[in-house]
C-alpha cells in the first residue's frame, strides 16, 4: 500500500478522468490521498473531492501564494470551517497548505507571515498537524514553529540542508518526498532522501506538479506515478518495495493521526 500524502486532486487537470486517474492509482496499490486546500474558495472542493474517493482526505489552509488574494477574514472562516469538521467530518485531517514562499519574487512577504502564523495559531488551539509550503524560507519557518508549538504535521516537497531537515524532525515533522527526488542531478534531495532517518519519510507527488524524472515529458502530474517515485527511493536506500511501503504508511499515520480512520 501506498499513501500519496500531497496530491491537489481537486485541480481542474483532473476535471475530464478524476474517476479513471484514482482507479488506475488504486489498481498500482495507491490507496490513500491527501488534498490540500490552497485557498477560501476551493475549501468545499477539496471536501468534495475527499467525499468522493475512497481512502481520500483533505486538509484546509491558504498557500502563502495565494495570500495576495486571500483576505483577512479568509482566517476567520478558515477558524469556523476546523471548529465544525473537527467533529463532523472524519475526512479532514489538518491544516495545510500553508507557509512560506521566497522563491517567487513579487509576494508581500509581510503578508505571507502574517498567514502563515494565524494558521500556526489555528492548528495550535485545535491540536491538529500542518502541511508545511517551505521555499528558501526554511529557518524562518522553523523559527515560527519554536514559537507556536504545533503538533507536528509534513514539510511537503523538502528541499532544504540536513540541519534543517533534523530541526524539522526535532520538532515531530516528516519530510515529503516527490518527483524531485527522482532527478539525477537534485543532488542534495537525493542525499538526504538516502541517508536521513527512514521514520521521517512520506510520499507525495504534488500532482498535478513535479512529475518524476520517467514521466518528465507528461504535461501532468498524478498520483498514479506515486510507485516510480517510491521505486527510486527504495533503491537508493536499498530497501524491498514492502520494507518502504511499511515505513512511510507508518509515518503518514503518525504525521496525520485522523488519517488511520478513513484509509483502511
Amino acid at each position: 500500500m501506498w499513501i500519496d500524502t500531497h496530491c491537489h486532486l481537486d485541480s481542474d487537470k483532473f476535471s475530464a478522468d478524476r474517476d479513471a486517474v484514482i482507479e488506475k492509482a488504486q489498481s498500482k496499490g495507491v490507496r490513500g490521498f491527501v488534498v490540500p486546500s490552497v485557498e477560501r474558495v476551493s475549501f468545499s472542493a477539496v471536501r468534495a473531492t475527499a467525499m468522493g474517493i475512497p481512502g481520500c482526505t483533505y486538509t484546509l489552509g491558504i498557500h502563502p501564494m495565494y495570500t495576495s488574494r486571500a483576505q483577512d477574514v479568509d482566517i476567520k472562516f478558515l477558524r469556523e470551517k476546523v471548529k465544525i469538521a473537527i467533529d463532523d467530518d472524519p475526512f479532514f485531517v489538518g491544516i495545510g497548505e500553508i507557509g512560506l514562499d521566497f522563491f517567487v519574487k513579487g509576494f508581500d512577504l509581510e503578508r505571507q507571515m502574517r498567514f502563515y502564523t494565524s494558521q500556526l495559531k489555528i492548528a495550535c488551539d485545535f491540536d491538529l498537524p500542518v502541511i508545511l509550503h517551505v521555499r528558501r524560507a526554511q529557518d524562518l519557518i522553523l523559527k515560527q514553529l519554536r514559537v507556536y508549538h504545533p503538533r507536528g504535521g509534513i514539510v511537503h516537497a523538502f528541499n532544504g540542508s540536513h540541519q534543517q531537515a533534523e530541526s524539522f524532525i526535532k520538532l515531530n515533522f516528516k519530510l515529503g518526498i516527490g518527483g524531485a527526488m527522482t532527478f539525477e542531478r537534485a543532488l542534495q534531495i537525493r542525499r538526504l532522501a538516502k541517508n536521513i532517518s527512514l521514520s521521517a519519510l512520506v510520499l507525495e507527488t504534488d500532482a498535478p506538479d513535479i512529475p518524476p524524472a520517467s514521466m518528465r515529458k507528461e504535461a501532468r502530474n498524478s498520483p498514479i506515478y506515486l510507485p516510480y517515485i517510491a521505486a527510486e527511493l527504495a533503491s537508493l536506500r536499498q530497501l524491498s518495495l514492502e520494507q518502504l511501503s511499511e515505513a512511510t504508511c507508518g509515518n503518514a499515520f503518525a504525521a496525520l493521526p485522523r488519517l488511520a480512520s478513513v484509509i483502511a
